[in-house]
């Protein structure tokens, strides 16, 4: 055999046996993630509070206790985390939110939040629904958008041309 055709075998052993693991690893985390799911549930309370700020910043920054800060793993100490201020009853609390439900919380209005220790499961509107926030357009989508309201004009435009010959 030549040397070229033994290296990519080798390779290609190695790619799947990363794949093998990375399954595995994979099932793993998400049993995990499904039976914490399921004790924040058991946890979970209803509570109404009054959003006063929201913002993403790092774990240290954030006003947590330093308990929490120290129960966190090291690699998460870095990252930034959504977090929200908020007051529930007379005291004025720092949580963190999911990050799917982050986007829907309103600054500065009255919620009624799914609450499971000091963080932040759901949002419901206490005096009717949540206004949801437009989502961020991506680059392309805004470049399209531009596109289709020139060609457009310069339709309207040529059409104007032709009606003035006539």
């Amino acid at each position: 055999m030549e040397p070229g055709t033994i290296v990519l075998i080798v390779i290609l052993v190695a790619l799947i046996a990363a794949g093998i693991a990375l399954y595995f690893f994979g099932k793993k985390a998400q049993k995990k993630k499904e039976e914490q799911d399921a004790q924040m549930a058991a946890v979970a309370q209803t509570v109404s509070m009054l959003i006063i700020d929201k913002k993403k910043m790092k774990l240290k920054e954030s006003g947590l206790p330093q308990q929490v800060i120290d129960q966190t793993p090291k690699y998460m100490r870095g990252t930034k985390l959504p977090i929200v201020k908020a007051k529930v009853g007379p005291k004025v609390m720092t949580l963190i939110a999911d990050e799917a439900v982050f986007a829907d919380i309103p600054v500065k209005k009255e919620v009624k939040a799914t609450v499971s220790g000091l963080y932040i499961t759901g949002v419901k509107g206490l005096r009717g629904p949540l206004d949801k926030p437009e989502e961020k357009k991506s680059f392309r989508a805004r470049i399209q958008e531009k596109y289709k309201k020139l060609s457009a004009e310069v339709e309207s435009e040529k059409k104007q041309r032709e009606n003035k010959k006539k």
